[in-house]
């Protein structure tokens, strides 16, 4: 038993959580391409093709929020995706529904810009 609270800690150590007051925020929430249950967290219309992590970063910039970035992290469901790595934290001003709803509206105002 102590040597499994030991793994922990280590694991905690090299990978702490982030602190209480900040959301975390993965740029696979915001891809069309996956299902709820493949881990996007808005809507379809509020989706895009491939969000990567500076698109992400842009949108956060814009929605007025002050991002954290970590571009070494990895998102559990693509752990194996060296493409997909990366994640932002900001701070925890309200739901993380809003907050993503927020960021996703300056994605697709970029992306829209993008396409045309």
């Amino acid at each position: 038993m102590n040597r499994n609270k030991d793994t922990l800690r280590m694991i905690f150590k090299i990978c702490p959580m982030p602190e209480k007051d900040k959301l975390v925020i993965w740029p696979i929430y915001f891809d069309v391409a996956r299902s709820r249950e493949e881990g996007r967290m808005v809507s379809l219309q509020e989706a895009i093709n491939e969000p990567t992590l500076d698109l992400v970063i842009t949108a956060a910039l814009k929605s007025g929020l002050k991002p954290e970035i970590e571009r070494e992290k990895m998102h559990p469901k693509t752990w194996h995706q060296a493409e997909a790595a990366g994640r932002i934290l900001v701070a925890k001003n309200g739901s993380k529904s809003a907050i993503l709803k927020k960021i996703a509206g300056s994605l697709k105002s970029k992306w829209k810009k993008k396409d045309h």
